[in-house]
């Protein structure tokens, strides 16, 4: 079974509940058995970060030290600091525009949608956000690509609203081949609606 490394970007005021069910999932497994993932942490330096929870981390490693060609998939979440202090997380944007020109899955959620909005990477492809008027105010050339939906996925960059993790994580363990459709189906059903017939089928998958 082959192992590849997904990169979850850490920084200050980290939006706690965005990632969440995306990379537990990812650590233990989905469905397939054809690749085994691991999570790996990425802060601006090697120095803890400290979420919008209070909750600290050490980074893995440094975004400066983070290559594209040895990552499965970078997750953006969101930040107070995406719209406080935008130049601060600039630097993971700029990252983001670094994978998908190698042809690495990036998935951002909430902020970092902003973020990657001001680095000119949402200007020609689908997207989501919180609401269009977001990243509007950004200043972007993209507002005719927004679609008003939970999570989009173009083409290995996804893209959700602050409210949406799960859609979000459903279309990260898309990416990744994690489930298969009717499993992924059923996971989300799982979550999002308690549906008891879900668990059945996921269980069996």
């Amino acid at each position: 079974m082959s192992t590849a490394t997904v990169h979850l970007a850490v920084y200050d005021t980290l939006a706690d509940w965005e990632y969440g069910h995306a990379v537990a999932r990812i650590r233990s497994g989905g469905s397939r058995e054809s690749r085994d993932f691991s999570v790996a942490t990425v802060g601006p330096t090697g120095e803890p970060v400290t979420t919008m929870g209070g909750v600290r981390i050490l980074p893995d490693f440094a975004l400066a030290d983070l290559d594209p060609g040895t990552s499965a998939m970078l997750i953006l979440p969101g930040a107070a600091l995406w719209d406080t202090d935008p130049a601060a997380l600039a630097p993971y944007a700029r990252a983001a525009g670094a994978f998908l020109a190698a042809g690495v899955p990036v998935a951002a959620i909430c902020g970092a949608t902003a973020g990657l909005a001001r680095e000119g990477l949402l200007d020609d492809r689908p997207h989501t956000s919180a609401v269009a008027e977001y990243l509007a105010a950004t200043g972007y050339a993209g507002s005719a690509h927004y679609r008003d939906e939970p999570a989009v996925n173009a083409g290995g960059l996804i893209t959700a609203g602050p409210t949406d993790p799960l859609a979000f994580a459903r279309e990260i363990f898309a990416e990744l081949e994690l489930y298969g459709p009717e499993a992924l189906d059923a996971w989300y059903r799982l979550h999002a609606f308690s549906d008891p017939d879900a668990y059945e089928v996921l269980m069996s998958s």
